[in-house]
């Protein structure tokens, strides 16, 4: 029987826990404020204000009009709904889709969808920090080109986009292109202004800020025509019929609210978190940081650290970690039911013997110093051991 001292929860990015406060909400509007919002009794008056206060709750977080929030089943709806439903609704005005060479899967397949109704994507490059190329980016833009998307911070490695340079520049390119943005792994990490920055779209799930899982919305600015993908009853103004999930809904709202308060304290925990890893990591012999640094620690997002092991297979060292408590990610959680090379890692230049040797760790509001020093020191006895049955 394996005896484990401790635990550790370092993988964050992957989800979040959620918050009592909005398991309490969640709870109460299952149980208790339990109506159909759109039902003209009380029951369905009081359900329907739980839409109305989260909707206000995020427009608030974003500086926006309520009514540009759709709320969706999470990000990867989001980012479907965004990147099909404006493809579909401005096809008339070209049939170009151009990203970067590093996005999740939730864009980067439905991307490869639109192939089959017409639509030509190009993938633009980035460098070995994961940041665009802009110049190539704004070469691969044309007169057919209609959307152009970005994620904020890269979900595997932490990279984050100058979001603002990229919309100003590709906008002085061709005015009229839509710019998407998958903030899945920035919203809470970042105050995010789509109006200031240029953004027309924007995809955020609430499982990655001690939301609900399940939870989601997509920001659409006003003036950006998407076609819905989901057609019946006309609920959020016919743009996603079916009945609004409340409970996930209110969760989401009440971890927005929850995520913002004292935001900056929050913030600057996580990167304290981050350095004390980053400093520690270099005692554990054949690493390498992937897309960051000590002396670069605020220009990647703070809850990210990707580590690269010289020698030992990802899902080994997973595995190993997993015996003694630690749970830590091999890539995106949400591409672990199709293993692979991953694509980001590919894309920042990660040498070939180490794409299938490198972990995440990812921490949040609730991480503590406890739980990465344990992480460390279990690393320290287990890689050497590892490092021996290299299968090269």
């Amino acid at each position: 029987m394996v005896v484990i001292n401790m635990e550790a929860y370092l993988d964050n990015a992957a989800t979040t826990k959620v918050s009592d406060r909005v398991a309490e909400i969640v709870k109460k509007t299952m149980s208790v404020d339990y109506g159909n919002p759109s039902s003209k009794h009380n029951k369905g008056f009081d359900a329907e204000q739980y839409v109305k206060a989260a909707t206000n709750i995020i427009a608030d977080s974003l500086k926006v009009q309520p009514k540009e929030i759709i709320f969706t089943s999470g990000g990867t709806e989001s980012n479907n709904m965004a990147l099909i439903g404006a493809a579909l609704a401005n096809k008339r005005k070209g049939n170009h889709i151009i990203s970067s060479g590093f996005e999740h899967a939730s864009v980067y397949n439905p991307l490869l969808s639109l192939e089959d109704f017409g639509f030509k994507i190009d993938f633009a490059p980035v460098d070995e920090k994961g940041h665009i190329k802009t110049e190539e980016l704004l070469k691969l833009i044309s007169d057919e080109t209609i959307i152009v998307s970005i994620m904020y911070v890269n979900n595997e490695v932490g990279a984050v986009q100058n979001i603002a340079g990229l919309s100003k520049a590709i906008k002085a390119k061709k005015n009229d292109l839509i710019f998407h943005v998958d903030a899945i792994q920035a919203y809470g990490k970042y105050r995010i202004f789509p109006k200031k920055e240029g953004i027309d779209m924007l995809s955020v799930s609430g499982h990655k800020i001690n939301g609900p899982k399940g939870s989601g919305f997509l920001y659409v600015d006003e003036k950006v025509k998407v076609r819905p993908l989901i057609f019946g009853g006309g609920q959020q103004k016919n743009r996603r019929s079916g009945t609004e999930n409340v409970p996930a809904i209110a969760g989401i709202g009440e971890a927005v609210k929850e995520f913002y308060e004292n935001h900056e304290e929050k913030i600057n925990r996580l990167y304290d978190l981050k350095k004390h890893m980053l400093e520690r990591i270099p005692e554990v012999p054949g690493t390498h940081v992937n897309a960051a640094s000590l002396d670069s620690l605020r220009e990647a997002a703070p809850h990210i650290v990707s580590v690269s092991f010289d020698k030992i297979k990802s899902e080994v060292l997973l595995h190993a970690l997993e015996e003694k408590g630690i749970c830590v990610s091999s890539g995106s959680a949400c591409s672990s039911n199709h293993p692979g090379i991953s694509s980001t890692l590919t894309a920042i230049g990660v040498k070939k013997e180490l794409l299938d040797s490198t972990l995440r760790f990812s921490f949040s509001v609730n991480t503590t110093i406890e739980e990465i020093d344990y992480c460390i020191d279990t690393l320290k006895e287990l890689v050497p051991i590892y490092s021996r049955f290299s299968r090269r």
